[in-house]
């Protein structure tokens, strides 16, 4: 696997573990729904939680959620929708994101609740 896939893993292991922490119930990893795919689906209270995650070695080229572009909202949101029709999911979905940065082995782990929200593009 090449090192930057391995990184994203990690990034995605390290959001997982944050989430679980703060009590949220981890329910898919790396769903797919035809070419989208939602990093971590998780359960808090009344929502459902569609998280992106974005790790990065440094923020030389920006924060790593910068990287959530438009074209990425459209994906996740469309992956919502399947994974909400196909589990016949009665709940609110929230659009999150985990923006990771490791440096010299240091994590700063950045929770943005509420990233975007899903609307008519």
């Amino acid at each position: 696997m090449a090192d930057h896939n391995e990184f994203g893993r990690k990034g995605e292991e390290i959001a997982r573990d944050y989430l679980a922490g703060k009590g949220y119930q981890i329910l898919e990893t790396n769903w797919v729904s035809g070419k989208n795919e939602i990093d971590i689906i998780a359960r808090e209270g009344k929502y459902i939680i569609v998280v992106e995650v974005k790790a990065r070695h440094s923020n030389y080229a920006g924060e790593p959620e910068t990287a959530v572009t438009r074209e990425k909202q459209k994906s996740l949101i469309r992956a919502a929708n399947s994974y909400v029709r196909k589990m016949n999911i009665d709940l609110e979905v929230r659009f999150d994101i985990i923006s990771i940065l490791v440096v010299k082995g240091k994590e700063q782990i950045n929770h943005i609740e509420d990233a975007f929200y899903p609307t008519l593009f």
